[in-house]
């Protein structure tokens, strides 16, 4: 998948901006908050409905507009190329796909795959277990669009099992519930099981190119709740605690994985260039999987490498784009980038990004 034009409006520190990427590597180059990172979270808000960046829905929105609107238009393998577009107005989400208004931003998602490595990614790895679990959902979804179905009906299970915490509600009231939360967690377990299976020989192999002294690695996946005795049973065995709580302690909501390496103990023993790596690990595995599912490349964005990684990880990952026709976006502050083989270089500052040539 690549994105052949990206345009946005009222985008942090973007009023308007318009940027043609090329089909390779694509380096976003200025100073500290011109909006290079922005750029890149545009891509991401059409593949995740959300920033990687902290702050609700509308934090993106550039101070003093009253919404933020992005546009996109895309070219697929074997497909027909799509114009895409994502609004924020009035604290609401508006899609658009071709020129026809989404119920939901699904199809957004499912035509606009985003990878994405940055500050933030370490998160991943020594963060707490929502990240984990956000990142397998994510790829969980793209594997099997049918899954995504399971997760309203959780939730709303879940929110009336919790209800009933807090209320003091009868036994019998919970059973129903009760009931529906067993069922949907062990679909949604079996899909997040699947997914895992399937990233893990690439976890593995990027796990040998970028971090071959941590040792053998592992992973380690806890679905939430005992699975031998059930949810179903084990919600009826633990209700007495759970109302003192005032909350569902079980379940498919608490479940959590981990990249583990024989040479560390405890992922919280890594060093923090050993987390970030890790995570890295994540990344380009959940990317070559993506491949592997898909039938192409998602989009990968990268921000910052130098800052975040040290020169002999930064020098593999470039390496590593030079081998594959994977579209990415990367940042730096400066213009000491390797331009080769088709790479694209823009300035951006001052609310503009401007393609420039390449030094000689």
């Amino acid at each position: 998948m690549n994105i052949d034009l990206l345009r946005a409006a009222n985008l942090r520190c973007f009023e308007q901006v318009e940027f043609e990427p090329g089909p390779a590597v694509n380096w976003l180059i200025g100073p500290n908050g011109a909006g290079k990172t922005t750029l890149l979270e545009a891509a991401y808000l059409l593949s995740h409905g959300r920033s990687f960046r902290g702050g609700g829905r509308s934090a993106p929105r550039r101070q003093g507009a009253a919404d933020f609107v992005i546009h996109v238009e895309i070219a697929r393998e074997g497909r027909p190329r799509s114009r895409l577009g994502l609004a924020r107005v009035d604290e609401h989400w508006l899609a658009r796909r071709d020129g026809e208004d989404l119920a939901s931003l699904v199809p957004l998602f499912e035509a606009c795959p985003v990878v994405y490595f940055g500050p933030e990614s370490q998160g991943l790895v020594l963060g707490p277990a929502e990240e984990r679990r956000g990142f397998l959902d994510w790829a969980v979804f793209h594997m099997e669009h049918a899954s995504l179905g399971a997760w309203p009906m959780w939730r709303r299970a879940l929110r009336q099992r919790n209800a009933l915490l807090r209320q003091g509600a009868a036994d019998a009231d919970f059973e129903p519930w009760e009931h529906d939360l067993g069922r949907l967690a062990l679909q949604i377990h079996r899909a997040r099981a699947r997914c895992l299976d399937g990233l893990r020989p690439f976890l593995f192999a990027e796990s040998a190119l970028l971090v071959p002294e941590l040792g053998v690695p592992s992973v380690d996946y806890r679905p939430g709740w005992n699975l031998d005795a059930g949810l179903t049973a084990q919600l009826a065995l633990e209700r007495p605690r759970d109302r003192e709580r005032g909350f569902t302690r079980h379940g498919a909501h608490r479940a959590d994985w981990s990249l583990g390496y024989a040479g560390i103990a405890q992922r919280d023993h890594l060093s923090r260039g050993q987390a970030k790596a890790t995570a890295l690990v994540c990344t380009l595995a959940l990317t070559l999987w993506l491949k592997d599912q898909i039938g192409e490349y998602p989009l990968l964005c990268l921000d910052d490498l130098a800052a975040e990684l040290d020169a002999r990880h930064a020098a593999l990952v470039l390496g590593w784009l030079r081998g594959r026709a994977i579209q990415s976006w990367l940042t730096r502050t400066d213009d000491r980038v390797d331009a080769r083989d088709g790479a694209c270089m823009f300035h951006v500052e001052h609310g503009r990004c401007a393609r420039i040539d390449h030094q000689p």
